[in-house]
């Protein structure tokens, strides 16, 4: 109980981010359309929760600890999944291409890995 709330806050916080690179990627036409900030929201917190999911899942098999390349690669590779499944089942999302799948992607694992390194482990 002690770790939940702070992992759920991560968690959120990261599917904030998420959801403005999708955002932003969108705007720019880079392969991802999206209707409108709702859209990416709810993409960018699938994609969060799908992560950290994975990221513990890994953890308890003493894969990796969520941070550092590991955990960067980790949440490239699940984000770029989810966004892929997002835009088939989210009416607002449209993935018209792996290149911006892989932009947010690519962003998704740099910030994870960049967090991992600037605050260590904090959870």
């Amino acid at each position: 109980m002690n770790t939940l709330v702070p992992l759920l806050i991560a968690t959120l916080v990261f599917g904030l981010v998420t959801a403005v690179l999708i955002w932003v990627v969108g705007r720019f036409d880079l392969g991802l359309e999206t209707n409108g900030f709702g859209s990416a929201l709810i993409a960018g917190l699938v994609a969060a929760f799908a992560s950290g999911a994975v990221t513990i899942l890994l953890s308890l098999a003493n894969i990796g600890d969520g941070d550092g390349l590991i955990g960067g690669v980790v949440h490239l590779v699940v984000t770029a999944a989810t966004l892929w499944l997002a835009g088939r089942l989210l009416p607002g999302l449209k993935v018209k291409g792996v290149a911006g799948v892989l932009v947010v992607g690519v962003g998704i694992g740099l910030v994870y890995w960049l967090g991992g390194l600037l605050l260590g482990q904090v959870l």
